[in-house]
Order: C-alpha cells, then sequence, then structure tokens
C-alpha cells in the first residue's frame, strides 16, 4: 500500500496483520455464548427469551465500551489500549468457568463482552497508518477479524464436545493472553500519537472528542451499522440454535453451518473496503440494503401448508425452505453485510479523520447494540409469535427503513447541492449530508 509519511509499507502492512489477528481472537471470545450458551442453556433448563439475554449480554458490554475505548485510543493511542484490553478480557474469560448460576453467568458475561470493545481501538490504530486514499481497503482488512465469529462457530463445538465448555473458556483465555503479549512485543506505536507525544501535546478533553455527535450524519451511519454488524453478531449467535431448532441438526452440524454464515461476513469485507475506495461507499450500501433485502424476503417465509379445494378433491402442498436453500441464502446475506460493513466506516475517517476513535466507537456502539438487542428479541418472538422465522421478518423491517432513510437522505442532500439533480448522483461523499 502507499506509504504515508516516511511510513514504510513494511511497517503498515505489519501493524495491520497484528492487529487483524488480535481482532479475530477478541471477535472469537467475543461470541464464545453462540457455542458454550447452547450447552449452559440445556443445564439450566432456560427458555429462548433468557437464552437469547445470554448470548447478548457480551454484546451490551462490547458495544457501550466502544465510545470510552474510542476516546481512550484518540486520547493514549490504539496500542496501549488495546494491549489493556486483551489481558483484562483474558482474566474475565477464565473467570467465567469458575460460576453455576444464571445471574453469575450473567455477570460473567458482561466482563468477557469487553472483547468487543477491541473494534472502536483497531480502526482508529490501523486507520493511522493509511492515507486517505487506502483507508477503506486498510479498514476493510481489519474488518476481516469478525472471522472470530466463524471460528467460534466451527471450533468451539468440538472443544466443548470433547473437553466440557468449562475449559473452552479457559481455552480462549490463555490464546487471548498469549495473542495480548504477541501484539505489545510486536507492533508500534502509530503515527499520529508518536508525533504527539514528541511534540508534547495534550490529548484533547472526552467532550471534545465527542463534539461531531451532534450532526445527524453520525446517527444515520450508526443505523446503517445497526444492521450490517450487529444484525451479522446477534445472526452468528442465533443460528447455532435456529439449525438445531428448525432443522434438528447436531450442534457440531450446526456449529460449522453458522460458520459458513459468518465466513462471508467476514471475509470480503476487505472486498468491501476496496470497493468503497473504487467506486464510493454510498454505491455499496445501495447494493448491500437492495440485496439484504431480497434475501431476508425469501428467509421471512414460515413453513406454511396449503390446501386447494381443486375438481376432485383437496390439493394439499407446503411452502418450505429447504436445508441447503436455506444455507445458501443466508450465506449471500453474510457476504452483502460484509460489504456493508466497510462501506459503513469507509466514511467515518474521511468525514471526521480527527474523531475516527470517538466517532467509530459510537457508530460501532450502536451496531454492537444491535447484536445484543437482536437476540433478545428473536427469543421474545419465538416465545410470543412462535414463528421461527420471525427473526428474518423483524431483520427485513430494518433494513427496509435503513434503504429508505438513506435514500431520502441522499436526495434532499443532493437537491440542496445541486438543484438540477433529479435523483441521487455518484457524488463524492464529502458532499452527502
Amino acid at each position: 500500500m502507499h506509504e504515508l509519511n516516511g511510513i514504510s509499507s513494511g511497517q503498515q502492512t505489519k501493524n495491520l496483520a497484528i492487529s487483524t489477528i488480535a481482532f479475530t481472537v477478541c471477535f472469537a471470545v467475543w461470541t464464545i455464548f453462540s457455542i458454550i450458551g447452547i450447552k449452559i442453556k440445556q443445564n439450566l433448563g432456560l427458555n429462548d427469551t433468557q437464552f437469547g439475554l445470554l448470548v447478548a449480554t457480551p454484546i451490551l458490554t462490547g458495544s457501550l465500551s466502544r465510545i470510552f475505548l474510542g476516546i481512550w485510543t484518540d486520547q493514549y493511542g490504539g496500542r496501549i489500549v488495546y494491549f489493556c484490553l486483551m489481558l483484562t478480557t483474558s482474566v474475565a474469560a477464565w473467570l467465567l468457568s469458575t460460576v453455576s448460576t444464571y445471574e453469575m453467568y450473567l455477570v460473567a458475561a458482561l466482563g468477557v463482552g469487553l472483547a468487543g470493545g477491541s473494534f472502536a481501538v483497531g480502526i482508529a490504530y490501523v486507520s493511522r497508518w493509511y492515507d486517505s486514499e487506502h483507508q477503506g481497503t486498510a479498514l476493510g482488512v481489519f474488518g476481516m477479524g469478525n472471522v472470530g465469529a466463524a471460528v467460534t462457530n466451527f471450533g468451539a463445538p468440538f472443544l466443548l464436545v470433547a473437553y466440557g465448555w468449562e475449559n473452552v473458556a479457559k481455552i480462549y483465555s490463555v490464546v487471548l493472553f498469549v495473542m495480548a503479549i504477541i501484539f505489545w512485543f510486536t507492533t508500534e506505536e502509530d503515527p499520529t500519537t508518536k508525533a504527539r507525544k514528541e511534540k508534547g501535546e495534550k490529548v484533547k478533553p472526552a467532550l471534545m472528542q465527542l463534539e461531531p455527535l451532534k450532526h445527524i450524519r453520525v446517527w444515520r451511519f450508526a443505523t446503517y451499522y445497526f444492521f450490517v454488524f450487529g444484525a451479522y453478531v446477534a445472526l452468528a449467535l442465533w443460528l447455532p440454535r435456529y439449525y438445531m431448532g428448525v432443522y434438528g441438526l447436531e450442534i457440531q452440524t450446526a456449529g460449522m453451518l453458522a460458520a459458513a454464515y459468518a465466513l462471508p461476513g467476514s471475509l470480503f469485507r476487505a472486498l468491501g473496503g476496496w470497493m468503497s475506495d473504487k467506486i464510493g461507499a454510498r454505491k455499496v450500501m445501495y447494493l448491500t440494503f437492495i440485496c439484504c433485502l431480497a434475501c431476508l424476503f425469501f428467509l421471512s417465509y414460515p413453513a406454511t401448508d396449503y390446501s386447494v379445494h381443486g375438481i376432485d378433491g383437496s390439493i394439499n402442498f407446503t411452502i418450505a425452505i429447504g436445508l441447503i436453500p436455506f444455507v445458501i441464502l443466508t450465506i449471500i446475506l453474510g457476504f452483502f453485510m460484509s460489504l456493508g460493513k466497510a462501506a459503513v466506516y469507509k466514511h467515518i475517517p474521511v468525514y471526521y479523520p480527527d474523531h475516527v476513535g470517538s466517532i467509530g466507537g459510537m457508530v460501532g456502539l450502536i451496531g454492537g447494540l444491535g447484536g445484543f438487542i437482536l437476540p433478545i428479541c428473536f427469543g421474545l418472538m419465538n416465545d410470543i409469535i412462535g414463528v421461527w422465522t420471525s427473526c428474518f421478518m423483524l431483520l427485513f423491517a430494518i433494513v427496509a427503513i435503513s434503504l429508505t432513510w438513506m435514500h431520502t437522505a441522499i436526495v434532499i442532500s443532493d437537491r440542496k447541492l445541486h438543484p438540477q439533480l433529479k435523483g441521487p448522483k455518484s457524488l463524492p461523499e464529502m458532499l452527502d449530508h
């Protein structure tokens, strides 16, 4: 990639690679309850609402912590914040294996959830190694760390069967601790923080870092991220349970199929960043929302029996999505979500280059809250409505609202800037209001 202010491409690549690996480990820890939560549900006899709350609780901490971690990253640098975060979370993951009641599991889950805050730290740290023309690609590569959800969905079921869920938590704890040590001894201070320290500049107060939050644009980006990231996390947590409930699969098979969804939702984030650099984040967001809307339309349709009164008697048939079509649709959905995640974060360093940590943290917070709120909603809808596909019906409504808001905002913005335009055009992102 392009060198920045005398920083070699080797330094850029090394720090990006180590940061991405660290984020992958953090994300795997963050989503650990998608697998061990199923075993806890069976042991404690939890209903779907209680299960939804359990798997969503780490997402709450990871979401709420992002704004504070983002501010601290802007103030003190991503390297030290990232290191301390991983050490703290590794301790919480170890303590998870020592509790036995539902209430204590929820408390332990809050501590494990700190791993999710690593995203706000990482995007601020990584973005400072690249110029604006290459930040989208770099952040897309870093965002591939979401593959940690697939690592957990694929690997944790086998560890659980072989060693028990308590040892799964201990293994994750040790891996995260080792990753923290590796990160500290292989990375460097980012150029912005290093230059500020050399000049003896004071850090900006937290309230100044939050000043851009008064812009409605920030909250619009956060709404997009509520779906492309929040729903991604929610489904990564929910799908193993869904596969077991709808298709009667064993936990190992359910985990692998959930991983099939999570993988494209992570690996193609780099492609989304590259596309955002080349054709603009706006076009990528349109592509994401329209294609996700189509997938969710089919996924929302519940298995239904029909009886048609024919000439020679009743004609009975069933319309339902089989296992293979369902898996294919979730993979396609995950792919377009990955493009959207990168596109949302392409906007932030362009609009707010001096507040990437705080603004990225706030957008990540709202997105993460989607990962917390949605699994609970999925469980509630299962218990109240009693239809498995109700989770996809909810996501369809969220995407429809987001697409409508985005299109309306763009049309209004373009007409203000260029009254002669009759519809949204491919204007640079900086002209978006």
